[in-house]
């Protein structure tokens, strides 16, 4: 399929084999289906997000954006808070909101599943600092 910008009045659907691989968050891996090069969309992003078993992505914060995740399958541990003091369980039909500046590092705590998110955030193009003295490093 080759992707051209599409006009915001044209209903653009994105089959498994199109989706936009996006950059790796640590161990956390991101396929797009709903994107500003998939679809022209300008106001919303969605992705679904793999991080495997026993690893996690990067401590990070995303200025410009909130964030919606749903946790289609798998467990683990939301980390969150200045110094990702706090540790949420997260399992399969959790929703979590990310409002924009909140630091946080989703960690998969299976040794054997992955943790799928469905990721959803109000911006075309996010932008992300990573929290590199801080969160888990051991995964």
């Amino acid at each position: 399929m080759t992707h051209e910008h599409t006009l915001a009045s044209e209903i653009v659907i994105t089959h498994p084999e199109d989706l936009e691989v996006e950059i790796s968050s640590g161990a956390m891996t991101r396929l797009a289906g709903v994107s500003e090069l998939l679809t022209g969309s300008t106001g919303i992003h969605l992705a679904i997000a793999t991080v495997p078993p026993g690893r996690c992505s990067t401590a990070h914060y995303h200025t410009n954006c909130e964030s919606a995740i749903y946790v289609v399958s798998g467990a683990g541990l939301f980390l969150s808070g200045s110094e990702l003091e706090n540790e949420q369980t997260i399992t399969e039909g959790d929703f979590i909101f990310v409002p924009p500046d909140a630091n946080h590092q989703p960690v998969n705590t299976s040794d054997t599943d992955d943790l799928v998110l469905i990721v959803a955030r109000n911006a075309p193009v996010e932008l992300v600092v990573e929290l590199e003295c801080l969160g888990r490093k051991d995964c």
